[in-house]
């Protein structure tokens, strides 16, 4: 971690970052680490290698559970189970996640970045709801992502087709928030810039939209109230007062 930024990197780069078992487990490792950890005021998600990361690695989960049964073992478990963990956990990780995707990112692949907050993509990256092709559905929690992002008529084209498309496309679809040459320095120099607000804000803008995005009027304008109410007058949110009127660096506590 450098300047409360937590950088993880997908490190099976020989594979293109293929979510074997392993993969899995670090995954979720991860984003368990980084979530108890109040140090961190941002992270950064991407794959070492040539590409974010191509999908199931369906061989090896197959191998490793015996065949058949270790696609399904999983889907046995209470929501969110194992494969969907991968993804949903970094929804639930308090703070700010940015994807930064470059080459293939297929499948499940693509689940855990539409996971993030943010995602920046190389122009050229190769996007894919793949799971049509071994004729699956997606099933990695998104539901809970792709439709906050793009129309149903975008989201069931891309899933029944499974279709390859291009970052570009993906920022012009709203998959992706935007595109850089360069999408890991983009990513760190955004998380930079999270970094130095107010972490009690910043934690709270995020629960502020993940739990309002679809719920009654009644529950979103009683959600703002009550993160206002934690906000105003605690020492983060003077910090950045006095920040603001003396045009110095706040210095923030990290929260509790």
């Amino acid at each position: 971690m450098v300047d409360h930024v937590a950088t993880v990197t997908l490190a099976r780069p020989d594979k293109h970052n293929a979510l074997d078992v392993a993969m899995f487990e670090g995954v979720i490792a991860a984003a368990e680490q980084v979530s108890g950890t109040s140090t961190v005021r941002a992270v950064v998600l991407h794959g070492e290698g040539p590409s974010f990361c191509s999908g199931l690695d369906v061989a090896s989960v197959m191998a490793n559970g015996n065949g058949l049964a270790g696609l399904t073992a999983p889907l046995q478990e209470p929501a969110p189970n194992w494969f969907q963990r991968a993804a949903y956990d970094w929804i639930r990780t308090p703070v700010p996640v940015i994807a930064a995707v470059h080459g293939n990112c297929f499948g499940g692949g693509l689940q855990i970045a539409l996971a993030a907050d943010i995602r920046i993509a190389a122009p050229d990256a190769r996007l894919s709801v793949m799971e049509i092709k071994w004729g699956l559905i997606p099933d990695m929690s998104i539901t809970r992502t792709l439709p906050r992002l793009v129309g149903i008529d975008v989201a069931k084209e891309l899933t029944y087709t499974g279709r390859v498309f291009t970052g570009a496309e993906a920022a012009a679809l709203g998959v992706v928030t935007r595109v850089a040459d360069d999408p890991l320095t983009a990513a760190h120099d955004l998380a930079r810039q999270i970094a130095r607000r107010s972490p009690d804000a910043i934690r709270g803008a995020k629960r502020l939209f993940d739990e309002s995005w679809t719920a009654a009027a009644a529950q979103t304008l009683a959600l703002e109230a009550e993160l206002q109410r934690s906000l105003i007058g605690a020492p983060n949110q003077l910090a950045a007062v006095t920040a603001g009127m003396t045009k110095q660096q706040p210095q923030f506590a990290d929260p509790g």
